[in-house]
């Protein structure tokens, strides 16, 4: 005897699909909340990032591209990405962390 089972179509969810989704909620459930602020001299972002020290991020500046991702082994992993309409000077550029209580 050889047993097939029938799958109605309807009742079919793809699992690549449903993996997606998912990965979508959790992408955006992370999300580290950010406050983009700009003036004609300056362009500030404010990232939070609790948990993660200054050691355990690291900020690139490519063209018009902000970079902020954790280092690996870090206790949370963040990466994030800003592209602006103008080219960031990246030796003018600076970044702080201040620890808010």
């Amino acid at each position: 005897m050889i047993f097939a089972p029938v799958l109605r179509h309807t009742a079919f969810v793809n699992p690549r699909v449903a993996d997606q989704a998912l990965q979508r909620f959790l992408h955006s459930a992370v999300q580290a909340p950010t406050q983009v602020r700009q003036d004609e001299q300056s362009i500030t972002l404010e990232l939070d990032v609790p948990g993660l020290s200054r050691e355990q991020l690291t900020i690139t500046i490519e063209d018009n591209q902000v970079r902020v991702a954790s280092i690996e082994g870090a206790p949370r992993q963040v990466q994030r990405a800003w592209e602006f309409a103008q080219e960031i000077d990246a030796s003018g550029s600076s970044a702080r962390l201040e620890k808010v209580s």
